[in-house]
């Protein structure tokens, strides 16, 4: 389903009042919603493979491929293109939907975007949706990710503008919004959300999803991350976020971005069956499949398979002509 340009301005206030809302109803308001726009028995299935892993000089808190700490992950240089493609073959056979391939960079090198649009390419062949993450890109590279077929740019603010600076110093908000004003001009899908547990307030959960949802067409897909937790990164020693707040995440998002999938993302290894199935009825409606997340642990796909038949649960198809371009001419100024 292709999301519509927003008419709907999100003040603080009226999500703080959804966040503010006894928990049955809150999730009684996301599911009437969801089931509105989708079926709310399909799960959109995604597997994300590190193309290129490691040594990224910027300095994100929370991750692992930071060569500013030693979390012991070991480096790996951009993966030759056949390998790739061998990766996103076993992905479809194990019934992902989408291959979303990451590189550990600031920013894409010329040097690697012939490899990049054949692995684009390749992908594309086989039936399945593509999906990268690179980091920042200038509007030549989002042109030309967008001419060879890529159909999602991931790009995530990560958290609120105001609680930023504490996690991130080495490219601002701005930065990522004006990557993702590249995605969009080149007509690609965005993919854009954050991560939450990493020592913010509510407030911050909620200047996050205002973010979001206030964008001139709210992303396509948008990730709500659990931090994981790893030793070396200097949020390895945060408590961990309260499940219930995490579900009020899922179902906020859901409300304020009702045509998006909002995809149940990283920390999904240590929830138990029973805190997914609550993100599901609270409207997550996509996840990643397989057995890693770039460089953290994930499920793996016959847990995820046996948790879909225990919930009556089924894999989303791909439609066979999806809308993959938006139409940057018909935005109004935000």
């Amino acid at each position: 389903m292709a999301t519509t340009q927003s008419t709907m301005r999100w003040t603080r206030d009226a999500i703080q009042a959804l966040f503010d809302l006894p928990f049955n109803d809150l999730l009684f308001r996301a599911q009437q919603v969801h089931r509105d726009h989708f079926n709310p028995n399909e799960v959109q299935v995604s597997t994300l493979l590190s193309i290129k892993t490691g040594a990224c000089p910027e300095d994100c808190k929370y991750c692992p491929q930071s060569a500013r700490y030693d979390t012991g992950l070991e480096k790996e240089q951009l993966m030759e293109v056949q390998k790739v493609l061998e990766q996103a073959g076993r992905a479809k056979q194990t019934g992902a939907t989408r291959f979303c391939m990451g590189a550990a960079w600031r920013n894409p090198k010329e040097r690697d975007m012939p490899k990049l649009l054949a692995m684009i390419q390749g992908v594309r062949d086989m039936g399945l949706e593509t999906c990268m993450t690179l980091g920042m890109l200038s509007e030549a590279q989002a042109q030309a990710l967008a001419e060879a077929g890529l159909d999602y740019y991931n790009h995530n603010l990560d958290t609120s503008p105001e609680f930023y600076g504490d996690i991130i110093t080495t490219r601002t908000y701005q930065d990522r919004l004006n990557t993702l004003s590249h995605v969009r001009t080149a007509g690609m899908k965005v993919c854009s959300g954050g991560i939450v547990g990493m020592g913010e307030d509510q407030k911050d959960r909620i200047g996050l999803l205002q973010q979001l949802a206030n964008m001139p067409v709210p992303p396509e897909s948008v990730p709500i991350n659990q931090l994981v937790k790893v030793s070396g990164t200097p949020l390895d020693h945060l408590d961990d976020l309260d499940p219930f707040e995490f579900v009020r995440c899922i179902a906020v998002a859901r409300i304020l971005m009702p045509e998006s999938h909002v995809r149940l993302s990283a920390g999904r290894e240590t929830m138990s069956d029973e805190l997914q199935a609550l993100c599901f009825l609270a409207g997550a409606n996509s996840i990643f499949y397989g057995e890693k997340l770039l460089t953290t642990a994930n499920p793996v796909a016959e847990a995820d398979m046996k948790l879909f038949a225990r919930l009556g649960i089924s894999p989303e198809q791909r439609k066979a002509k999806p809308d993959l371009f938006y139409d940057a001419t018909a935005r109004e100024a935000c």
